[in-house]
């Protein structure tokens, strides 16, 4: 993977507060990251949303890696459907609680997200770190987004949604797996 990437990070609806792991490993490589917003953090519109990553994206030079949680990741997945010519300016992406925007628990405020975001293997390395227990995705969804993505899946145990809720806090072991990504 390229050296000194910028981090480029996507928050899922709600966005991620201050004790959410997302927010902590931003705040920790600040001078090093973008973290995209979106003008409607409770009812997000994909249309919306891919576009302000792609403006995003577009304003950073240099190789990105995309660290994505919960709808982050389904937006990942919706832009690079949209944006396969500039899908090669990433260097790779660390998706953490991708949900299943065909689960009974999805936010039925999202509009317009669906479960083909997940729909082939993206140009460079990426992870998809699963929870056992994750009201929002099973294993076997996480399953399957790792093998349509062409990624490496991690299982971490019941973690929840991995989020604040599940006082993560700094969530030690996911920079580690991330840190391993990186290195490859």
């Amino acid at each position: 993977m390229a050296q000194n990437p910028t981090y480029v990070f996507l928050a899922g609806i709600d966005n991620s507060g201050p004790d959410h792991w997302q927010r902590q490993w931003y705040e920790r490589s600040a001078q090093n990251s973008v973290w995209v917003e979106h003008d409607s953090w409770d009812r997000p519109v994909r249309d919306a949303w891919v576009k302000d990553l792609a403006d995003a994206l577009a304003a950073v030079q240099g190789p990105k890696v995309v660290i994505a949680h919960s709808l982050g990741c389904t937006l990942l997945g919706e832009w690079a459907g949209e944006h396969p010519e500039a899908a090669g300016d990433l260097t790779g992406a660390f998706l953490v609680a991708a949900p299943d925007p065909d689960g009974e628990n999805f936010p039925a405020d999202a509009e317009g997200f669906s479960a083909a975001a997940y729909r082939g293997a993206l140009p460079f390395p990426v992870t998809v770190v699963a929870s056992a227990d994750d009201p929002y995705s099973s294993v076997e969804h996480a399953t399957g987004v790792a093998e349509r993505l062409g990624a490496t899946l991690v299982n971490v145990g019941p973690k929840g949604h991995i989020n604040s809720s599940a006082g993560l806090g700094d969530w030690a072991e996911g920079w580690t797996l991330f840190q391993q990504q990186l290195a490859g």
